[in-house]
């Protein structure tokens, strides 16, 4: 071949590109990218396996060989990177020759394609090519041996399909950052392994499936089998569990959820977790709410009916049995008379504010529309903000302080701003668990050459990628925040400049007197961390070129959890660490639209877009968009979730409506939550399924899964996504937005927002769209995003303020959203737990999530693979804990606080310190709210879920699990 005159300049070529020819073609490369990149751009296909945009190339299949000329073997386009002047060939004989035969000598070795995948890659680029399956014996060798794994209920691993591409170790050490997977073996003897060649099941892998969506044959597919047939339909969408807010395609088959993928989303780009790739069936579950119920009249209400049987498991037949089956009108009418009859004797008492005997209570699993719309039904039947959701057990004392402090609840850089970040700062937070994949992309960061600090009163899974773990006191956050705080103002690591242009003038030596009585060195015993490496770690953090915090409810689920944050917000202002790349405040949310349901207002004390209630001008917009009398709306905020329950126990809340919130079980001293409900009056539950706190209703009405309906959240980031319905809603059950509507109406509300009862509607001047709109007229942070745009571009970040305006991922960046654009140092107080150990009950217990569920698990307990995989509550306990407790790992031990106590298996775990107990509060057989204490912060009313105290005693190894009382 006669090798062709090297290239010119490309005309406007971007400087900085790399000039070469492909196919003759004088092209440029840009910076990073490969020859495989360059032909996909210039339109030119090449096949791969190895290679899946996404990860790192490996160049281990040679299905991409290009020739370059001059050159005298073939080079892997997806691994190369072009040259000035290089000369490729992607169409030379050669090059064609040698991809066929690849393909053609691993289809030698491929079962049947219909027993993997339907889209098999492989398959498919051996068609393209013309390659001949047949021309080639198969090799005999140890992989076609290999036996199918099925121990894992998530997922399938045939090796005798793999194909050695390394896509599953590739994504699962470089995206996930789990390293579980990996190649063992030589020669023909080479086979991918997990962990030391175990079974899956037995494995570490935490069935993100990262690997699975990787596979190009089906050598690693979904144990349904979802991948041998083609779906009907994908529908795109969020998924419905964490804050993260990942992107998901859903593939639907037969009117059902077949499976799930990763899509490529703001915050996931295409990662998902096991909750969101294998936790959707939960919409399938025969347990589903599909007809509208109300109590008979020979059932009174009782929280003993909740009380577990021997083997744990609820008697659904038994609760439901406390119901009749009854038509939308009638059940309508009958949650609209019983919550009309508290109102009336309230009017007729001149009642408003607090005293209306009226609660709502809504859900941040739902939509912001619906989190919108129940807001304003509250606020406009009822005349009182007595309204909240799960916030005030999740963030509130974030959000107080935040606002407090620099004027806005929001975070305010995106998760994946981790990735501009040398210095990450995790504190009483499990991404793993919590958040995974926000966690993936803080593992990311740490290969990158980050350095992670992580604090914490458990060792969690982030500690192995830390460079320092800070296994503090549980409760002394704030000694060991304002030690650090004390070593940044003591040895001259303010940001002066910062200082004086963006905080409050006078707030710096306020803090500087407040902290002289927190040095290290008299910290240190308080916190559990040696004074050096408090010095270490501040000094650290403040030297960064950018530093970015993240917390959890370890911070915030506390009788100090303000005070916390108080601190947190103080580093990152007197170091000037905010409002750039990489820097910044996150507060990891909790639920899926946690962060939109306050937006929208389902706040006792704010309206939409958190405008206080005691201010004029702000109620008077709300009354003039909402059609309300001047000076409907009183000035004086409501109570809060754990005072209207304690308001509902004494009788001064008398009616209730809930709308996907389970506080039976995610309350504190759940049994006074419990007697709480059973107390009313009345009470009208929305949801999916007869909860514990369906159970305690008058009326229950079937609603809509995230899955079944239209309708936008906000993720932790402060993203508004859209979601749309893939599959429909079983039975009789109607959208959330379309009762909510539907009880307006019989509650005297003028509303005519012709919202779907199917949860459909995402057409231009749909219902859901006409309530969007309304919503964001009271929103400045979303002025500039209707729902034509919204359809538009599916995704974006808020404050959007105009038409033409990109979005904010970054705020904060030249002012706070004060009244004068600065921010305020507030001192955090060091103030004890509210029920230390003592000798009665010695032992802490924390509580959180896990993996595999999500908070009170109604969905996910109902989801086959993760109830598989985790089907039975647990409490973790140092091994030394087990050994002077004479209780062997797997053995049953009783727990007792002052409120409750209930019977539950143990696991070692080595990272509860020894004086601690963890334990999940997902599991209705041994509910942990049943231990904690309803103790709030003073500021937040958030309640001290995170800490109180227990007992701990062994019990014989046959007691039944569950509650004891």
């Amino acid at each position: 071949m006669t090798a062709p005159a090297a290239p010119g300049p490309v005309p406007g070529a971007i400087p900085g590109t790399i000039p070469f020819t492909l196919d003759g073609r004088a092209v440029t490369a840009r910076p990073g990218e490969s020859i495989w990149d360059v032909a996909r751009r210039e339109g030119t296909t090449l096949p791969h396996l190895c290679h899946r945009p996404g990860l790192p190339p490996a160049g281990n299949c040679r299905v991409c060989v290009v020739e370059v000329v001059g050159e005298r073997t073939l080079a892997a386009s997806c691994c190369r990177a072009p040259t000035p002047g290089m000369q490729v060939r992607t169409d030379s004989a050669r090059a064609v020759r040698a991809r066929r035969t690849v393909l053609e000598l691993l289809a030698a070795d491929a079962p049947q394609r219909d027993t993997l995948r339907w889209d098999s890659e492989l398959a498919h680029w051996q068609q393209a090519l013309g390659a001949d399956p047949q021309r080639w014996p198969a090799r005999g060798a140890a992989q076609q041996a290999a036996q199918p794994d099925t121990s894992h209920p998530a997922f399938t691993v045939r090796l005798d399909a793999c194909i050695q591409c390394t896509r599953c170790v590739r994504a699962c050490r470089d995206v996930q950052g789990n390293d579980v997977l990996g190649l063992a073996g030589r020669g023909a003897h080479a086979h991918i392994v997990f962990d030391q060649d175990d079974p899956v099941a037995d494995s570490t892998c935490v069935a993100c499936g990262e690997c699975v969506q990787a596979c190009p044959t089906g050598a690693l597919a979904p144990a349904n089998g979802a991948y041998t047939r083609r779906a009907d339909r994908v529908v795109a969408s969020v998924c419905p569990f964490c804050g993260v807010g990942c992107a998901v395609a859903i593939h639907v088959k037969d009117g059902r959820i077949d499976r799930v993928e990763g899509a490529p989303g703001p915050a996931n780009d295409g990662r998902l977790c096991v909750k969101g790739r294998f936790g959707m069936d939960y919409v399938h579950h025969p347990q589903r709410l599909t007809t509208p119920l109300i109590r008979r009249a020979d059932a009174p209400k009782d929280p003993a009916i909740l009380t577990r049987g021997p083997d744990g498991r609820a008697d659904h037949a038994k609760l439901l049995a406390q119901f009749r089956p009854a038509t939308w009108d009638e059940a309508l009418d009958t949650a609209a008379a019983g919550l009309a009859r508290m109102r009336d004797a309230a009017r007729a008492q001149g009642l408003r504010g607090r005293a209306v005997p009226v609660a709502g209570f809504g859900s941040a699993k739902g939509s912001n529309e619906e989190a919108y719309l129940f807001q304003k039904l509250i606020r406009s039947a009822f005349r009182t903000h007595n309204v909240d959701h799960c916030t005030r057990l999740c963030h509130a004392s974030s959000v107080a302080a935040l606002m407090e402090g620099i004027g806005s609840g929001a975070v305010s850089n995106p998760v994946r701003d981790v990735a501009h970040a040398d210095f990450i700062f995790v504190i009483g937070a499990n991404p793993v668990q919590n958040h995974p994949v926000a966690a993936t992309w803080i593992k990311n960061a740490v290969r990158r050459g980050a350095r992670l600090v992580l604090a914490d009163p458990r060792r969690t899974e982030l500690a192995r990628h830390a460079w320092r773990t800070l296994t503090f006191t549980p409760g002394a956050d704030v000694a060991l925040l304002n030690a650090m705080l004390h070593v940044i103002v003591s040895e001259g690591l303010v940001d002066e400049a910062f200082v004086a242009e963006r905080v409050h003038p006078g707030d710096l030596a306020a803090l500087r007197a407040h902290l002289q009585a927190f040095a290290p060195e008299a910290m240190a015993p308080l916190c559990g961390i040696d004074a050096a490496t408090i010095r270490e770690v501040a000094r650290a953090y403040a030297t960064s070129p950018a530093s970015m915090i993240f917390w959890g409810m370890g911070v915030a689920q506390h009788s100090h959890g303000t005070d916390n944050a108080r601190a947190l917000i103080a580093l990152a202002l007197l170091t000037g660490q905010i409002g750039r790349p990489g820097t910044g405040l996150h507060p990891l949310r909790g639920q899926n639209n946690v962060q939109g349901a306050s937006d929208a207002g389902l706040i006792p004390m704010v309206l939409p877009d958190y405008h206080r209630v005691g201010v004029p001008e702000h109620r008077a917009a709300a009354e003039a968009a909402w059609g309300l009398p001047a000076g409907f709306l009183p000035d004086e905020p409501g109570l809060t979730v754990v005072e209207i329950l304690d308001a509902a126990y004494e009788g001064r809340i008398r009616a209730m409506l809930i709308q996907g919130e389970n506080p039976a079980m995610s309350d504190p001293d759940a049994a006074h939550a419990r007697e709480a409900l059973a107390r009313l009056e009345h009470l009208t539950v929305i949801d999916i399924f007869l909860t514990e706190t369906a159970a305690l209703a008058d009326v229950v009405l079937p609603a809509t899964a995230w899955p079944e309906k239209t309708g936008t959240v906000t993720n932790t980031d402060r993203t508004v996504q859209l979601g749309r319905p893939a599959v429909a809603p079983p039975g009789d059950a109607r959208a959330d937005a379309w009762i909510l509507e539907q009880l307006a109406r019989r509650l005297g509300l003028a509303w005519n927002y012709g919202i779907d009862p199917h949860g459909g509607g995402a057409e231009p001047g749909s219902g859901i769209g006409r309530v969007f709109d309304e919503m964001r007229g009271l929103m400045p942070a979303l002025a500039g995003l209707s729902w034509e745009r919204l359809l538009r571009v599916g995704a974006i970040t808020h404050p959007v303020p105009t038409a033409d305006d990109p979005g904010h991922p970054i705020v904060f960046t030249d002012r706070f959203p004060t009244a004068d654009g600065r921010a305020h140092l507030v001192s955090a107080r060091l103030s004890a737990p509210a029920e230390p150990p003592d000798a009665d009950y010695p032992f802490v217990l924390i509580t959180g999530r896990q993996l595999e569920h999500w908070h009170t698990g109604a969905m996910t307990r109902r989801s086959a693979v993760l109830d598989a995989i985790e089907p039975v509550p647990h409490v973790s306990l140092h091994p030394q804990t087990l050994a002077r407790l004479g209780v062997a790992a797997g053995g049953c031990v009783v727990l007792r606080s002052r409120r409750g106590q209930i019977t539950v298996a143990t696991r070692a775990d080595e990272a509860v310190p020894p004086d601690v107990a963890f334990m999940p509060f997902a599991y209705a057989e041994a509910a942990a709210n049943l231990l904690t204490i309803p103790a709030l912060d003073p500021i937040a009313k958030i309640a001290e879920v995170k800490y109180c105290a227990v007992a701990i005693e062994a019990v014989p190894a046959m007691a039944p699990l569950g509650m004891d009382g």
